[in-house]
């Protein structure tokens, strides 16, 4: 964990392309793209927080476990504007109903979903995150978490 600037977090258009046109998951669930908030409204909503917290985990599906767990822990210590995103697509239900989520209290965005540039986020901050190309290699997963 390393606490950072709000303003140190990269959003970029190109970021939710990539879940549209290299994603299963796009489309599929309510906190993917297209309905999860864009990158113009991601800066926006960043640019509101004075500081956040960026989690580094090995596990995606852990750290987006842990996440939520961090916001309550963060808004019940007073930071009433809380507010966490994780990795990657939800994996909360099996399939979406797509009309309410199920689990509105366990269920964040992903970083990526906002339009989060992960690997400019992560390198502006000073923590390591390469493309992993083999299976044989450990990836590195990031969640943050908005302080106010």
């Amino acid at each position: 964990m390393k606490l950072i600037s709000p303003q140190s977090v990269v959003t970029a258009e190109w970021v939710r392309l990539k879940c549209q046109y290299g994603c299963g998951g796009y489309g599929q669930h309510l906190t993917c793209p297209p309905h999860s908030p864009d990158p113009q409204r991601t800066r926006r909503v960043l640019d509101s927080y004075q500081r956040a917290l960026l989690v580094h985990h090995d596990d995606y599906r852990a750290l987006d476990e842990l996440m939520p767990e961090i916001e309550r822990k963060a808004f019940l210590a007073g930071y009433y504007k809380a507010f966490a995103m994780g990795a990657g697509s939800c994996q909360l239900c099996e399939e979406c109903n797509m009309e309410h989520c199920a689990h509105p209290r366990k269920a964040r965005p992903s970083m990526e979903a906002c339009g989060i540039d992960v690997y400019s986020t992560a390198h502006a901050n000073g923590l390591p995150l390469e493309v992993v190309t083999s299976r044989s290699e450990q990836p590195n997963y990031y969640g943050l978490l908005l302080l106010q």
